[in-house]
C-alpha cells in the first residue's frame, strides 16, 4: 500500500509541480502527504579562505538570512498544504547540503514513497544530485521522479514496465504494486530479449502471469534495440502507449562502471520526459 508519501521541496518553482504529482498519487491511494523542506545553510567550507574572526561573522550573517528566508518559505507552503484535500504536514530540514543528504535519507525511510525532480538536469537541480542518489541507494524506497514540466495525469492508468530479470526491476515491481493494480492497462517491455534454443526470443511468460494477478490488462513487448540506446526503446515505446509511469530498476550494474560508461538508468534520468518510478 501507498499511505505515506514525502515529497521533496526546495522554495524552488518546482515545488508545485513535485507537489502536484504527490497529491495526485495520494488522491487515488487515500495517502498522507508529507512535505519535506530542505532548507539550506551555508557550508563554512565553501567560503572564500578569511581570517577565523571574518568567517565565524559571516557565516552567522549568512545563516541568519538562510533561515529568515525558510521562514518566508515555510508560511508561503503552508499556506499551499492548506488547501490539500488529504491529510498532509509539512516537515523542515535546515543544514548544509551535505547534512541535509542523511537527513532526508532518513526521512525517506519512514515512508512509501518519495517524490523528487529528475536529477542530473541543467534547470538548478544540480545541488540536489547527490541526496537523489542518496535516498536511491540508501532510502530503501522507491522514488517517483517527475521531469521538467510535467504535469500528472488525472490517475495512473497506463504503466510500462521496463522488464529485466534483475532484484532492481523486482523491488520497483513490488513498490509500484498498489499503483499497478489500479491501472488499466501495463504493458511489459523487454528490450533485447534472450533468445530461446530455436533462436526466436524468449518470452518471459512468468512476469507476465505475475503482474495479471493485480487484476490489470497485461501486454507484453519484445524489442529489438537494433543499435539505439535502451532508453530510447523504452521513452519510444512509453510515447506509443501514452504511458502514465515508467518502472524500472535503478543502477542494474555496479554504480562506477554505470557512471563511467552512462546507462539505462542515468539516461531515463537525464532524458526521460515521463514520470519513472525506480528503485535500487
Amino acid at each position: 500500500m501507498i499511505k505515506d508519501i514525502l515529497v521533496h521541496l526546495d522554495g524552488s518553482t518546482d515545488d508545485e509541480l513535485r507537489l502536484a504529482h504527490a497529491e495526485a498519487i495520494a488522491s487515488a491511494n487515500q495517502a498522507h502527504v508529507t512535505g519535506l523542506f530542505t532548507n539550506v545553510l551555508p557550508d563554512i567550507a565553501s567560503l572564500t579562505p578569511m581570517d577565523g574572526a571574518s568567517v565565524a561573522g559571516v557565516v552567522a550573517e549568512l545563516e541568519d538570512d538562510a533561515r529568515r528566508s525558510g521562514d518566508r518559505i515555510e508560511q508561503r507552503l503552508a499556506e499551499r498544504f492548506s488547501r490539500l484535500a488529504m491529510p498532509n504536514n509539512i516537515r523542515r530540514l535546515d543544514g548544509t547540503p551535505g547534512q541535509l543528504v542523511g537527513q532526508v535519507v532518513s526521512e525517506a525511510r519512514r515512508s512509501d514513497l518519495f517524490v523528487a525532480t529528475r536529477p542530473y538536469d541543467s534547470n538548478g537541480s544540480a545541488q540536489w544530485d547527490d541526496l537523489f542518489e542518496a535516498v536511491l541507494f540508501g532510502g530503501g524506497r522507491s522514488i517517483y521522479v517527475v521531469p521538467p514540466g510535467r504535469q500528472p495525469s488525472d490517475s495512473v492508468r497506463r504503466i510500462l514496465v521496463a522488464w529485466r530479470d534483475s532484484r532492481e526491476t523486482a523491488r520497483a515491481i513490488g513498490e509500484a504494486a498498489p499503483l499497478i493494480e489500479k491501472a488499466v492497462r501495463t504493458r511489459v517491455l523487454v528490450v533485447d530479449p534472450p533468445m530461446a534454443s530455436d533462436g526466436t526470443p524468449a518470452l518471459d511468460i512468468e512476469i507476465a502471469q505475475h503482474l495479471d494477478r493485480y487484476g490489470t490488462k497485461v501486454e507484453v513487448d519484445l524489442v529489438a534495440s537494433e543499435g539505439r540506446a535502451v532508453s530510447d526503446v523504452i521513452l519510444d515505446q512509453a510515447r506509443r502507449m501514452s504511458a502514465d509511469l515508467i518502472v524500472m530498476g535503478g543502477y542494474g550494474h555496479s554504480r562506477a562502471r554505470q557512471w563511467i560508461l552512462g546507462g539505462t538508468s542515468r539516461d531515463m534520468l537525464e532524458h526521460g520526459d515521463c514520470p519513472v518510478l525506480m528503485a535500487h
